[in-house]
């Protein structure tokens, strides 16, 4: 079931997620949900804190170009073990931002652990835009947007202009 994504400026994209216990069918099934919101968007990544849920799940898929085929990732409680002292810049996006871009400087390589929808634990190195998302995605976790490593200036012009987006779409 596709779920509406909140837009910044929402308080609820600043709170701290709280771990996931044990995996029931209800969080089987909002990672099925979560995947279907993020491909429907569309986008690379999304958190459950984007669809109201303070809950430590991400769902991510940086299998983007033509000839390759969609790899589909549900983490729970995921948490980065270490990250290389080499750093990558992209243009990241948000789905809770649309349509704002920016440069955002990160570790280029990330270890990570996570639980599956079957409760095994996974450990992957992740490079390149996959060490990205997934960096991105953990900071929704932790009530941390893409706009907070901008300087302050070029994160409030991308809130007045979120705050303007939300006013349109409010009057419908």
């Amino acid at each position: 079931m596709k779920r509406n994504i909140l837009l910044h400026p929402d308080p609820r994209l600043k709170k701290t997620a709280a771990p996931v216990d044990d995996l029931s069918d209800a969080l089987r099934d909002l990672g099925d949900d979560m995947l279907e919101t993020m491909y429907d968007a569309p986008g690379i990544g999304l958190a459950a804190p984007q669809i109201g849920l303070l809950q430590r799940v991400i769902v991510l898929d940086c299998n983007k170009e033509e000839n390759q085929s969609p790899r589909p990732v549900v983490m729970y409680n995921p948490e980065v073990l270490a990250s290389s002292e080499d750093l990558n810049t992209y243009e990241e996006g948000c789905l809770s931002i649309p349509e704002q871009f920016a440069e955002v400087t990160r570790p280029a390589e990330v270890e990570v652990r996570w639980m599956d929808r079957d409760g095994t634990e996974h450990q992957e190195g992740f490079d390149g835009l996959w060490a990205t998302c997934v960096q991105h995605e953990i900071d929704h976790l932790d009530g941390k947007l893409f706009i907070d490593y901008l300087k302050p200036l070029k994160r409030q012009m991308i809130t007045r202009k979120m705050v303007k987006l939300k006013r349109e779409l409010a009057r419908g």
